[in-house]
Order: C-alpha cells, then structure tokens, then sequence
C-alpha cells in the first residue's frame, strides 16, 4: 500500500469519527487502612469462628455437608473497560481514476518484490498482481485502520462545544396520524363466577 501511495494511484486521507468512544484512562486512587496490630487479626479470626460456630449450630444441616447443590464456586468477573464518548481519527485511502494502470518493483533486501495494478473497465475495481515470493513485511510497516483518539488543547475543545450545531428540525409538524385511533384489538377470555359451583358449596357449608 505504500507504494501505491508513493506512485499516486491512491492518496491517504484523515477521516474524523465525532461519535467514537475511547477507553478511559484516569486512574483513581483511594485510602488504604493504617497498620494495625497482630491483636486485631487474633480478634478478627476468634469472631469469624464463633459466628460460624453459631450459624453452624442454628441451621445444623449434616446434609449439606456432602451435597452441595447450594454452593456455588468462584469465579473471576470479566474485566470490563470504561469508555467515554471522543473524537476519532483513522486513515483512508482514495483512488486517483486518472491512473489506469500502474506498476513498480519493491526492494526488500535480498529479493525483489513486483506488482502490477490496472483499473477494471465499466467498474470501480482494482485488479492487482503481486509476486508473493518475496516478503517485505520487516522493511514496510503495515498500515493499520484502528481510530486514534484525537487530543485537543481546552480552547480548541471550548470553540468545538459552542460551534456544535443545534439538529434541524423537519419542515412540518406531524403530531397527528389517521391510524392512530385503530381499535384492532384482540379478545381474551373472561373470569365469571360459576354460579352452580357457588351454589354447591354454599349448601354443603350450610349442610356440615
């Protein structure tokens, strides 16, 4: 791809993505628990062991000694990144259809690496030839299409905040739809008192 941009075939362009989301990268930090002394661990397990003692003799459950059906195991959550709206940047690449058909030879070290690129005709496709005994991926970095954030300094990002444009409204207003007032609505069965049913065990409570 290089050397078709060296040869003018394509130009590399920046395009912006204004509603791309980035990962967050504040750190925060918090207090940590002072020292304190080994009597407090002593305290701390004689408490845990008492209170399970006791939730022990409360519930008294042998069973679930072998049957673990109610025990779940651990496990380790997802980690799960922060994001946070922000502008994005990442590269493209537009054909030049002047050219109709190019071609160049790439040296890469010990060997050379040949292409030939010709233009489809009636279409917008690129046929491209390349001699693939060659490898000249340790010479030529690869072009990757990953969005980069953009940084912007606090006056810039200020003039961007008040230049945003507020969202055209339509021409018309359509606050009305012949359709609304559609009463396509499907039955459902009722609850009723059976009177017999009623009847019955009204007599049978009086009869006991």
């Amino acid at each position: 791809m290089t050397a078709l941009i060296t040869s003018g075939m394509f130009k590399q362009v920046s395009l912006y993505d204004y509603q791309g989301m980035c990962r967050s990268g504040h750190s925060h930090s918090s207090s940590a628990r002072p020292l304190l002394s080994p009597f407090y661990g002593l305290a701390a397990v004689i408490k845990w062991f008492f209170s399970h003692m006791l939730m022990f003799l409360m519930e008294f459950n042998f069973c679930g000694l072998w049957h673990s059906d109610y025990i779940v195991d651990a496990h380790k959550a997802k980690k799960v990144d922060a994001l946070q709206p922000c502008d994005t940047e990442y590269p493209g690449f537009v054909y030049d259809s002047s050219i109709r058909e190019t071609n160049s030879l790439i040296k890469c070290g010990r060997c050379q690496k040949m292409f030939v690129v010709q233009a489809v005709p009636e279409s917008n496709l690129v046929l491209m030839v390349v001699q693939a005994d060659c490898d000249c991926s340790r010479q030529y970095s690869s072009i990757t299409l990953e969005p980069k954030e953009v940084k912007y300094n606090a006056s810039v990002k200020c003039n961007r905040m008040k230049s945003q444009k507020v969202r055209r409204r339509p021409n018309s207003c359509h606050a009305y739809h012949p359709k609304e007032n559609a009463k396509d609505c499907g039955g459902a069965s009722e609850i009723s008192l059976s009177v017999a049913v009623f009847l019955t065990s009204l007599a049978t409570s009086l009869a006991l």
